[in-house]
């Protein structure tokens, strides 16, 4: 018996990745960093520079950066210059530094009128809901990078993370000290997350004599 063979069909979905940049997203340049602070701190906008600053410091997941508690960061009226944190997505600990132009913007974010009787840093706006969400956190992240000219489908949660964390691995070539500061469990996770290439592991023991 011979088979009829029927047109084919095209889906009339629009592709999901249509029109997006798909794989790991950009991460920011310390003069682009110094342009989007600039800009809220000239809009004195703590409420988005708070976050920003304890976002390139923290190098936290989104996920752990919006569940950050006021007592996480605040004790004895001043805030933390160091920081320990359980990360949800490993259960496991992880510490990070606080700048002191960060100390300074989540200070006064703290003492806003905003913040008055919130117990979660970054409280949300919506009443059903504690804090900001990460998809709430990913759309400040795409109107800080939009602000400066940046394309903001080239820009994530991630951006935030990878930034600091590349800026001290150029700095030192240490990926160990880096996989601690992002809370890593296997170095792997962290070469492939800083991208780093066989040109930079060989620049690196170039620079070791033995």
């Amino acid at each position: 018996m011979s088979r009829i063979q029927l047109p084919a069909v095209k889906s009339k979905c629009r592709p999901w990745n249509k029109g997006r940049l798909i794989g790991q997203k950009r991460l920011l340049l310390p003069k682009q960093v110094w342009a989007i602070r600039a800009r809220l701190e000239l809009a004195g906008s703590f409420r988005d520079l708070a976050p920003f600053n304890l976002a390139i410091d923290s190098k936290l997941r989104g996920c752990d950066l919006v569940r950050l508690t006021v007592t996480d960061l605040v004790s004895n009226d001043r805030v933390r210059e160091r920081v320990s944190v359980i990360q949800s997505e490993t259960n496991r600990p992880v510490q990070f530094e606080v700048s002191e132009s960060t100390r300074d913007s989540l200070w006064n974010w703290v003492c806003s009128p905003e913040m008055l009787g919130c117990s979660f840093l970054f409280p949300s706006r919506f009443h059903d809901r504690p804090h900001v969400s990460t998809r709430q956190y990913g759309r400040l992240v795409r109107n800080w990078v939009s602000a400066i000219g940046l394309d903001p489908s080239g820009y994530g949660t991630h951006s935030m993370r990878r930034t600091k964390a590349a800026s001290i691995y150029r700095k030192i070539g240490n990926l160990r000290a880096v996989q601690l500061l992002l809370g890593h469990t296997k170095v792997d996770s962290t070469v492939r997350y800083l991208g780093v290439e066989l040109e930079d592991a060989l620049s690196i023991a170039e620079k070791i004599d033995i």
